[in-house]
C-alpha cells in the first residue's frame, strides 16, 4: 500500500522545491559557496622560485628567512562522496504531531544533498527500508530532485532493515566516503553495523524522534503494535531502541557523530550547527 507524504499534502511541487532550497541555504549559511575555500586551493609546501612563476605566488616569509625567493604550491582538495542513508520503514511514518519522522527525514535529505553540492561533494542515496533504492553519488542537481520527488511517496508496511542494508552496502564502497544516516534507529542490528562501517568511513547519524516516543521511556511494560508487520507485542520503556543514552553512548564509542532531533521542534539551526561544528560538509580526502 502506498501513500503520499502527509506533511506535504498542502505543498505542491513548486512549494516543496522552495522548502528544500530554503533548508539547504540555512545549512550552508555563512559558508563559502565557491567550489573551494579561500583562493580556491589548499597550501601544500613552498619551493624555490622558477622562471615564469607568478609574483603573487611568492612566499614572502620563506623568502625573507632563506634569502632566496620561494613560491607557495597548492593542491585542489578532493571531496569525499556523500551517501545519505534514508530510513523508509513504516516506523518512520508513525506520527503524533503534524510532521512525521519520515517527512522530516526527506526534507533533511534534500537540504543536506544540496548543501553537499554547494561544497562540490557528489551525493548519493541509499534506502535502508525494504525498497531497493540506491543512487550513486553525482554532482547532478536534476538527479537529486528526481529522487527527492520519488521519496515523497512511501509505503506503510516497509520493515526496518538498517543493519542488513548497511552490512550489504559497506563492502561495495571502493573508497573512503561520508555516510549520513537519517533514521529513528528502531533496529537492534543498526548499531553493530554502524560500528563496522565507521572503521573505514566517516559516519554521522541524525536520529529523528517523535514526541510520543519520549513518553515511553521508563514507563515499565506496555502493549504495542509493530508499524511494519502489525504484530502486537509487549515491551518496556527501557528497551535499547527507546533509550537515547544507550544509543548515544554506543555511537560515541564508535566515534560516530550523532544528533537527535524531534519532529515537534525546529531543527534547521541544530542541524546547521551540527554540520558546522564537525565540518561535516567540508570533509575531504587526499
Amino acid at each position: 500500500m502506498q501513500g503520499f507524504l502527509e506533511t506535504a499534502d498542502w505543498l505542491d511541487s513548486r512549494q516543496f522545491v522552495l522548502a528544500v532550497r530554503k533548508l539547504a541555504d540555512t545549512l550552508t549559511y555563512g559558508a563559502d559557496h565557491s567550489p573551494f575555500r579561500g583562493s580556491g586551493i589548499e597550501y601544500v609546501q613552498s619551493r624555490p622560485y622558477q622562471w615564469g612563476d607568478p609574483v603573487r605566488a611568492i612566499d614572502w616569509r620563506v623568502t625573507a628567512r632563506t634569502g632566496k625567493p620561494h613560491v607557495k604550491e597548492y593542491e585542489a582538495p578532493k571531496r569525499m562522496p556523500c551517501y545519505l542513508l534514508l530510513d523508509t520503514s513504516a516506523s518512520m511514518t508513525v506520527q503524533s504531531g503534524p510532521r512525521s519522522k519520515y517527512a522530516v527525514a526527506v526534507h533533511l535529505a534534500g537540504g543536506l544533498a544540496f548543501a553537499c553540492l554547494d561544497r562540490v561533494s557528489p551525493v548519493g542515496l541509499v534506502g535502508v527500508g525494504e525498497r531497493d533504492l540506491r543512487i550513486e553519488p553525482s554532482l547532478s542537481r536534476d538527479q537529486v530532485w528526481r529522487w527527492l520527488h520519488l521519496l515523497r511517496h512511501y509505503r506503510y508496511d516497509e520493515e526496518t532493515n538498517i543493519g542488513r542494508r548497511i552490512a550489504n552496502f559497506a563492502p561495495t564502497l571502493p573508497h573512503r566516503a561520508l555516510v549520513v544516516v537519517l533514521s529513528d534507529l528502531h533496529d537492534g542490528s543498526a548499531l553493530p553495523a554502524l560500528n563496522l562501517l565507521a572503521q573505514r568511513h566517516d559516519c554521522a547519524v541524525i536520529q529523528i524522534e517523535d514526541p510520543a516516543e519520549r513518553g515511553l521511556r521508563g514507563v515499565g511494560f506496555f502493549r504495542a503494535r509493530e508499524a511494519e508487520t502489525g504484530r502486537a507485542f509487549v515491551t518496556r520503556g527501557r528497551r535499547a531502541w527507546l533509550n537515547p543514552e544507550t544509543i548515544a553512548a554506543a555511537l560515541r564509542r564508535s566515534a560516530i557523530d550523532h544528533l537527535r532531533i524531534q519532529t515537534d521542534k525546529p531543527f534547521a539551526a541544530a542541524v546547521r550547527n551540527f554540520c558546522r561544528s564537525r565540518n561535516l560538509l567540508g570533509r575531504g580526502a587526499r
